[in-house]
């Protein structure tokens, strides 16, 4: 049947009803029609006896039609309803793994959409979620996962946002014109023969053009912001270039592209002191994920950098067409030397078959040289920034870069212009990932760090207590109970706090309290978002987040979704001066699921 067209069905059904229909009135009939025998004996009609009526009254039994045959698949007239439960699961799983795949790929908003729609489908479904033990390992786990999650990135926005980028010094002058200055001719080409180079230095009109624009105010503030910075790098970027074989002039190339500065974006899209495109970055191993990039660690950029133009330099012979394809890329260089027969950049210029751009960069690099070997004559003087040493640990794990500066006592911002590779305020979980520290500090960062959890290094704190502050009001701002940081820390119910001293935060609520994160709460009559946020120890902030309120007003009735642990009563205020009473050190095999491994250090 399956091959049969639908009118063809049709026609079958109604046959097959009509006969049925025929079948059932005539045993109607039959049974309203007298029973008569036949007397074989004398050839008459007789009644038959009472008994004998009574047996040919009784139905006859019809034998099953056979409708179908006994290997064939039965035709559902009528849609298969799924179970309610297992399809509630399913789609809840679709729109989880959905919200995962989006907010590691930093599709943040996307994730909230999906996770919030996950939720949705459980707490709607009309199902008690712990009534049933698959519904509730799935609630529990999806609800773990979306606050984890909640916790580091759509509470802490800062801290998952990109660092802001600066604009590349190479874009604010590469389509430029300017006149040329004839004084500055003569002193230009004595430099060029007299001081020491390792790169070729033509002086000509197109380079003599940018020495002039580099003597106005705004291209001295270039100059001499490049120069300064150029401290910070030069003796690495010399290390490099000597290991890799390179011309030491080279650093020119990245003081015209960057001004050395790690965040710097093009117009383009290239990044870093040496403004790398992605897929070009890529080639020579600087990766770019939604952590990391590549392209702004120094070091690493500075290698890829000199490999590239040692592969440019092999490929066209010349240093000046190495660059031109370092800017424009190698295929359009070679475009224009098939043009033209011309394997000269001087050339290639003058019958304008590059961009305008490319034209620019090699006068550009070739003036900055010129000024840098020669800085004093042109009049500019600056104290170049000294090397910033550090250390440098491997965490094995990720890790939040504000628990890291917590740890060492360090500013967060130090430790972001140390790592300006990293994207985000945490590290990738990556085990090869070296995390570079201020000079002096990785002992007290393995010491330190060793009080928490690995994996708690993404969600769990450190705060310095203040003066008048109480566990309630920390535990309010890290929207954690007070019970779960004075576990972490062995402190005694309702001890004081010290002015100065460290505590742990688990920023992570115990698994034991899953069941207390996710609450419906329907706002009554008085109720105000300020007074909500209180009660449950949660921000007003968070609230509207959560549950896309356009303002700070509830009203009656509404249902507010809540990511909350609750909290308890609390005021013994930290004091100036003293010491906070603690228990004895519990052990590792002691210690509950929400404490941390002994007591929190202090400074």
């Amino acid at each position: 049947m399956e091959g049969m067209s639908s009118s063809s069905k049709n026609i079958l059904w109604g046959t097959a009803l009509v006969l049925l229909a025929g079948l059932a009135a005539g045993c109607e009939d039959a049974a309203r029609k007298p029973v008569q025998a036949r007397n074989p004996a004398s050839g008459r009609t007789a009644g038959v006896t009472t008994a004998t009526a009574s047996a040919a009254q009784a139905p006859a039994v019809i034998p099953e039609l056979p409708l179908s045959h006994p290997g064939a698949r039965p035709l559902l007239l009528a849609p298969t309803v799924p179970d309610g439960k297992r399809y509630l699961m399913q789609k809840v799983e679709e729109k989880f793994a959905a919200g995962e795949q989006n907010f590691k790929a930093g599709h943040l908003e996307a994730a909230r959409k999906d996770f919030d729609d996950a939720v949705d489908w459980m707490l709607e479904s009309g199902y008690d979620p712990n009534g049933d033990a698959r519904l509730s390992e799935l609630f529990h786990r999806v609800v773990d996962t979306v606050y984890g999650y909640e916790l580091q990135a759509f509470r802490a926005g800062d801290g998952f946002s990109e660092a802001p980028a600066v604009p590349a010094a190479i874009d604010e002058v590469a389509e430029m014109t300017f006149p040329v200055d004839p004084r500055l001719k003569a002193r230009a080409e004595e430099a060029a023969k007299n001081i020491s180079h390792d790169l070729p230095l033509t002086v000509n009109d197109e380079v003599l053009s940018f020495l002039n624009f580099f003597q106005t105010p705004r291209g001295r503030a270039i100059v001499e912001t490049g120069l300064r910075r150029a401290g910070r790098y030069r003796e690495m970027i010399a290390r490099v270039l000597s290991e890799e074989g390179m011309p030491q002039d080279l650093i020119y190339l990245a003081q015209a592209e960057s001004a050395f500065q790690p965040l710097a974006l093009s117009r383009a899209g290239a990044r870093g002191i040496w403004q790398f495109v992605a897929w070009r970055g890529n080639e020579y191993g600087l990766r770019h994920t939604w952590w990391v990039d590549d392209r702004q660690d120094p070091e690493k950029a500075t290698r890829a950098a000199a490999q590239h133009l040692r592969d440019l330099y092999g490929m066209f012979g010349d240093w000046y067409l190495a660059m031109a394809a370092y800017n424009c890329g190698p295929g359009n260089v070679q475009k224009a030397i098939e043009r033209t027969g011309y394997a000269d950049f001087w050339e290639l210029y003058r019958r304008n078959v590059l961009p305008k751009e490319t034209k620019n960069y090699v006068p550009i690099i070739l003036a900055l040289t010129l000024i840098a070997k020669d800085a004093a004559h042109y009049g500019i003087h600056v104290d170049p920034d000294t090397p910033v040493p550090a250390d440098s640990v491997r965490p094995g794990r990720a890790i939040d870069l504000r628990l890291v500066a917590e740890t060492i006592d360090a500013d967060v911002e130090t430790l972001r212009a140390l790592n300006p590779a990293l994207l985000r305020l945490a590290t990738p979980d990556d085990a090869s990932f070296e995390l570079r520290l201020p000079v002096g500090t990785a002992a007290k960062f393995s010491a330190g760090i060793a009080d928490i959890p690995a994996d708690k290094w993404v969600s769990w704190r450190r705060h310095r207590v203040e003066t008048g502050e109480t566990l309630t009001s920390i535990a309010k701002k890290y929207r954690v109970t007070p019970v779960a940081i004075a576990e972490a820390n062995n402190l005694e119910k309702g001890a004081a706090l010290d002015a100065g001293e460290k505590l742990i935060i688990p920023a992570t609520p115990p698994a034991a309290e899953t069941k207390r994160r996710l609450v419906s709460y329907r706002v009554r009559k008085g109720d105000t978002l300020g007074g909500i946020a209180d009660r449950f120890s949660l921000d007003p902030d968070d609230i509207r987040k959560w549950n896309r309120l356009s303002s700070g007003r509830v009203s009656r009735g509404m249902v507010l979704r809540l990511y909350t642990l609750g909290g308890m009563p609390e005021a013994t205020a930290a004091k100036g001066r003293g010491r906070t009473k603690k228990k004895a050190p519990r052990t590792a095999g002691a210690a509950s699921a929400s404490a941390g491994p002994g007591e929190g250090s202090r400074p």
